[in-house]
């Protein structure tokens, strides 16, 4: 019975093996590395690539922020590096005018402050000096830097030569100018805000302080906030409070007249 089996399978298959028995695949040595398709290479070639690129891209960051001064945790600028990345107006070129002076410091101050910080004083004086152009200006920047290069004058700060400065082209000439146009000053058509800053960078080398100052003031202002404040239960005293009260009767008229208009 079981030879007449045998005879058939191998009958039927045409071989000397039993029916539904597989060959087993020849294993793969233990050293064979994997096997990779070309669009497996491509890939992987393509990530390595890109992980290089933004490498590169960190590198370049990094060093931006290093030329910029440098940068707190998480990009942000820290204290001593924002004043680096504001903009401020650089002074006009002053040519030794006793009215402009005060302008010129103030301009020269705030952007030595804002912008040149980390320099020394020569630089921030040399700096200072470029803007110095033209007029009685030109002998006496030619004297300062003859001087510097010698050695026989050294600032110790930019505030120091700033003093110096002041002193040479201003002195009492520029106080005689601020105190005559103080004394023609008149708010006319202008809002009492913008009067009382004019009127401020106006006294500061005018020579005016106290009572005088009080007394300049009102006479320039519009006759009827003067008289208000003059008539006043507790009129104004001091400058300041004249300042104070005349900008809020000078707000309250022209809101009360802008209201009236509508009407």
């Amino acid at each position: 019975m079981s030879s007449e089996y045998e005879s058939e399978s191998e009958t039927s298959i045409g071989s000397a093996l039993p029916l539904y028995t597989f060959l087993p695949s020849p294993p793969l040595p233990i050293d064979s590395p994997p096997h990779y398709n070309m669009s497996q290479i491509n890939l992987h070639k393509i990530i390595r690539q890109q992980q290089e690129q933004l490498a590169a891209m960190q590198a370049q960051i990094q060093a931006l922020l290093a030329a910029q001064g440098g940068a707190g945790v998480g990009g942000e600028a820290t204290g001593s590096n924002v004043g680096s990345h504001m903009e401020v107006a650089k002074p006009a070129i002053f040519n030794g005018e006793a009215a402009k002076v005060g302008g010129f410091i103030t301009a020269c101050r705030l952007f030595v402050k804002m912008k040149l910080r980390g320099a020394t004083v020569e630089e921030q004086v040399q700096w200072v000096l470029s803007y110095v152009q033209g007029g009685s200006a030109d002998v006496w920047k030619e004297n300062v830097m003859e001087e510097l290069e010698s050695g026989k004058v050294e600032y110790e700060s930019v505030e120091e030569f700033l003093t110096s400065v002041k002193k040479e082209f201003g002195g009492g000439e520029e106080e005689s100018i601020k105190a005559v146009e103080l004394r023609r000053m008149e708010q006319g058509g202008k809002t009492m805000e913008e009067y009382v800053q004019e009127f401020k960078r106006t006294a500061r080398d005018s020579g005016y302080e106290g009572r005088p100052l009080v007394e300049e003031f009102k006479r320039g202002i519009n006759r009827g906030i003067r008289r208000k404040l003059m008539e006043a239960e507790n009129p104004p005293t001091s400058i300041e409070q004249w300042y104070r009260r005349a900008m809020a009767l000078d707000r309250n008229w022209r809101k009360s007249r802008r209201e009236e208009e509508r009407l």
